[in-house]
């Protein structure tokens, strides 16, 4: 068996009615006029949209092949243990030139309950915002199932939802059941639970590309919305250089910003998962240290290079690793996103 490497991957660009053109350029890509692309799914094990890699000698095997062969290797032990051979996160880049739908997701329950699946909890970190963006996330006051219902109907359900305006560093955490929305003008990456199941609750009276009215699922979102009221929807943090910053953290995802201007030394096998990476700015290489599990045998492809807009998947068992800033201001900032062991019971 091929001993695993940094997993880099093929483009996996998603062309929405509210999409723009930013992100071909974020990607160092060109763009058109009307790519309308809003989504660039990074790392995704969802069927019909999945992963492919793209580098050294497993290029052109799909992330779920390689979750099926590698398992442990792959996954870490505890969440092999957990998921199973089921890739259990999706991670974006996200281009809203328009408002998205007023939206919610099912937890673990009721989306495996209605749709066999996981819910879907996510976290979003703001890349770039224009100066009049904003987004919505909770409700500002308690309201009814009732008064849900009537406000979709009369079209004023945004009155009653928190409405945050954004800027770039800002970091939202949206666990499923809370009512959502990221409106025009934002460039953001998101990490969630694998799931692509989301209820539109309102959207405006748009069209979709296909000149149709798009789908709602009001009555089906009723019963999934978490209606209680929290006083701040925003996350706190402080930003620091050459040292790792929780910014999310969960029993579905740790999401950690690395800020740094010199050769940093991530070994993460006590984490006992994978680990990506999404590159914000800047790039890097990153290169394996050590391995675990392949009887002391190193990688044939030992280093590889993360470029602005871009992700890398580390496998569990080459979670040893050195980041390199390589641009000529020195600085690099990604998201570092793995799957803490300690929030699952071992014994």
């Amino acid at each position: 068996m091929e001993t695993l490497y940094p997993l880099l991957f093929k483009l996996n660009l998603h062309q929405l009615v509210w999409g723009g053109n930013r992100l071909k350029p974020f990607k160092e890509l060109t763009p058109s006029e009307d790519d309308r692309i809003g989504e660039s799914w990074e790392i995704s094990a969802v069927r019909d949209s999945e992963s492919v890699v793209a580098n050294g000698p497993l290029k052109g095997v799909k992330l779920n092949e390689l979750v099926g062969s590698y398992r442990e290797l792959l996954l870490g032990k505890v969440v092999h243990s957990m998921y199973g051979v089921t890739f259990p996160l999706l991670v974006k880049f996200i281009d809203a030139a328009h408002d998205l739908s007023i939206q919610v997701h099912p937890n673990d329950e009721l989306a495996m309950k209605r749709h066999g699946c996981f819910g879907k909890t996510e976290m979003w970190y703001v890349m770039d915002a224009l100066p009049e963006a904003k987004l919505y996330c909770g409700f500002k006051s308690s309201i009814s199932k009732y008064e849900y219902g009537k406000r979709v109907e009369d079209h004023s359900i945004c009155e009653v939802l928190q409405e945050y305006p954004v800027k770039s560093g800002d970091v939202f955490f949206i666990p499923a059941g809370r009512v959502h929305a990221i409106c025009g003008g934002s460039l953001i990456a998101e990490v969630q639970q694998s799931s692509d199941v989301t209820y539109r609750i309102y959207d405006y009276g748009r069209l979709g590309l296909d000149g149709q009215p798009r789908e709602l699922h009001t009555e089906l979102a009723k019963d999934a919305i978490d209606y209680n009221v929290v006083e701040n929807y925003k996350t706190e943090y402080e930003r620091k250089l050459n040292k790792p910053v929780c910014i999310s953290e969960c029993q579905f995802f740790t999401v950690k910003l690395l800020e740094i201007n010199r050769g940093f030394h991530r070994k993460l096998f006590k984490y006992d998962s994978f680990i990506i990476y999404m590159c914000l700015e800047g790039n890097c290489t990153i290169k394996v240290l050590s391995t675990r599990g392949f009887d002391g045998d190193m990688p044939m492809i030992r280093e590889v290079h993360l470029s602005k807009g871009n992700s890398c998947l580390v496998p569990a068992a080459v979670a040893d690793i050195m980041i390199t800033p390589m641009n000529e201001e020195g600085r690099t900032k990604l998201l570092e996103v793995y799957i803490d062991n300690k929030h699952f019971n071992k014994e």
